[in-house]
């Protein structure tokens, strides 16, 4: 197959939702043995696009070519009959059954007597692992792989499929680097093969790693295509936001108080040990490491989401006793969590329930009931505050774009008027014009005084956002530094892969 041949050619692509027109005649054009990535910000239309595509919300007008041939009213079934398959972000193995049996969910093989054929079964799922490379035994049960595995046996189903086109929507979310590594090492080899991969991803430096071609969307309109080596990140960002985001890390130079908080030989089991440090008044302290490396449990230790083994939490001079997050919220801590979907947000109830639920006592009148006017007075200060993107207070929160929904826990904490504010990954998951606002929220609260504690892994933010960096390698302290111009990424490696003696600024 000539490789400079389109495989999928998607013309003035159109898709409407009652009161919401979500693509706008839209264009995609990917060739054989390519990885092209879409961009584009929160609602910029790719998911739309890619479900179009696979058959879940068919087009409202426009072409689709595959393989040269017009495709049109085709259920998903079919699209893998023809060799379209997606990797949703949201994994759904069935978990208690096996590798094989997932990989052959409903299309099991025979034998003559129409029972399930294990055997051949076992034989069929061995060499679609190979193509991989994954050794894992087939007979393995889903429950007992990671969530890098889980996502190895998807690329297998789909191979098994025998797919020509791969979607993979944010498959690095929650994977280690070196899982990344092997996952691109994978993606290389099928590119090799002459197979192609839509690849949807808002970490730039994968997006430049991995993919051949970039073509971005903005609110359901095609911007432009282009390819990678072409594209410079700023020009990229500018594609995707509309203007120019000069400044992704917009630290200001904030007055750095007294030591607010000391953390002092805190342990918690074999998860982290002897862990000390403390955080000033207006200071943002970065919390860097590898996956692993017991970075979320020690914030959650401190707010007593863990009972601690030993150690002590001394806040203003005073030791605190913290054994719940009650507790943390009476010693005027707040914490953001690292997963907004599965710990953060209540996806049924509405922004303003979302805003408000963690102060609900602030409300409640001396006659029992709710002061409704109140809430809904606070709620729109920080709606409009913090720049909330929402059509009201009473929007669903699981409407909104994953940025937005992070601006709503933000300003459900802030209402707590909090002077410790724990942030576990703020910015996963959220594109590039969102985060610039949520690390200039970050900077104005340190502006007031407040002490910020950010778990980050992603060390240009941390790099970009911190006045000092804790650096943790196997639940130990390995390196306190400050984050100077002489600081680089490669020191901070060096710690958080133990490869340097401690240091401490």
């Amino acid at each position: 197959m000539e490789m400079e041949k389109d495989i999928l050619v998607m013309k003035d692509i159109v898709k409407t939702f009652p009161g919401v027109k979500a693509l706008k005649g839209v264009q995609l054009n990917v060739k054989y043995g390519e990885i092209h990535a879409l961009m584009g910000e929160n609602g910029a239309g790719k998911s739309t696009l890619m479900k179009s595509l696979i058959g879940i919300h068919p087009p409202t007008s426009g072409q689709i070519y595959f393989e040269g041939n017009l495709i049109e009213n085709y259920t998903t079934a079919e699209a893998l009959k023809m060799g379209i398959a997606m990797i949703h972000q949201e994994l759904s193995p069935v978990e208690h059954r096996s590798i094989m049996e997932n990989i052959w969910l409903g299309r099991e093989p025979k034998n003559k007597l129409g029972l399930i054929d294990h055997k051949k079964m076992y034989e069929m799922s061995k060499e679609v692992l190979k193509e991989i490379d994954f050794n894992e035994d087939p007979k393995t049960l889903m429950v007992n792989l990671t969530v890098a595995q889980m996502q190895m046996i998807e690329i297998a189903k789909a191979l098994s499929y025998k797919a020509k086109l791969i979607i993979m929507d944010e498959p690095t979310s929650a994977l280690t680097n070196k899982e990344i590594d092997q996952l691109f090492s994978i993606m290389r080899r099928l590119r090799e093969s002459g197979k192609s991969i839509i690849y949807i991803s808002h970490k730039l430096d994968e997006i430049y790693t991995i993919t051949d071609k970039i073509t971005v969307y903005r609110d359901g309109e095609f911007i432009g295509t282009g390819n990678t080596k072409d594209i410079d990140v700023s020009q990229l960002i500018k594609m995707m936001v509309g203007r120019e985001v000069d400044e992704m890390f917009p630290k200001e130079i904030c007055e750095i108080g007294d030591v607010k908080m000391e953390v002092k030989n805190l342990s918690y089991g074999k998860k982290f040990q002897d862990v000390s440090f403390n955080v000033r008044k207006g200071e943002i302290l970065g919390i860097a490491g590898l996956v692993g490396a017991g970075r979320t449990e020690v914030i959650e230790t401190i707010f007593g989401i863990r009972g601690k083994t030993s150690g002590q939490i001394i806040i203003d001079g005073t030791e605190v006793n913290i054994k719940t997050p009650r507790d943390a919220k009476e010693n005027k801590m707040a914490l953001l969590t690292e997963d907004r979907r599965q710990t953060g947000i209540f996806p049924m109830l509405t922004v303003l329930q979302n805003t408000i639920i963690a102060h609900l006592s602030k409300y409640v009148k001396k006659n029992g009931l709710l002061d409704h006017k109140q809430a809904i007075a606070d709620t729109n200060e920080y709606v409009s505050a913090i720049s909330i993107k929402t059509p009201s207070i009473y929007q669903k929160i699981e409407n909104l774009s994953g940025g937005n929904q992070q601006k709503v826990l933000v300003a459900r904490w802030l209402l707590t008027d909090p002077e410790i504010l724990f942030l576990d990954e703020p910015t996963r998951g959220i594109d590039v014009g969102a985060k610039s606002e949520i690390h200039r929220l970050i900077t104005r609260l340190a502006g007031q005084g407040k002490s910020i504690i950010m778990v980050s892994s992603e060390l240009p933010e941390v790099m970009g956002m911190s006045d000092r960096i804790v650096i943790m390698h196997e639940g130990k302290v390995t390196g306190i530094v400050e984050n100077n111009s002489e600081l680089t990424q490669e020191e901070i490696m060096r710690y958080a892969t133990g490869q340097q003696a401690e240091r401490t600024a």
